[in-house]
């Protein structure tokens, strides 16, 4: 019985610190894959020079903006911030997007 209550509370306090870890690992992976895509779209035409950088002017902001986040939580981002910085991604998704499908070419 007390080995069983032992090793539950044992996992209860790794939980959170693999959950944080996978959230980081997915907020990297993000990046690269935006990156890809903005890659994508400069090799195919699909972005004009203006809309490249518009889009990667956002990216800068949004990784400068991360920086400080973890500067601030000693190198850790909280919920909250990864929530900020989900938000932010996704507006930037939708912005490639639309620069890529809006029929400008270069």
């Amino acid at each position: 019985m007390k080995l069983t209550t032992i090793a539950m509370a044992a996992a209860l306090l790794v939980t959170p610190a693999l959950m944080n870890a996978q959230s980081s690992r997915e907020i990297n992976q993000r990046k690269v894959n935006q990156q890809d895509r903005i890659a994508q779209g400069v090799r195919s035409g699909q972005l004009t020079p203006r809309e490249t950088a518009h889009v990667e002017r956002q990216e800068r902001g949004i990784n400068r903006e991360e920086h400080a986040m973890r500067r601030a939580d000693g190198g850790h981002l909280t919920q909250h911030d990864r929530t900020v910085l989900n938000r932010q991604q996704n507006h930037v998704s939708r912005n490639i997007y639309r620069d890529k499908h809006n029929n400008r070419v270069r």
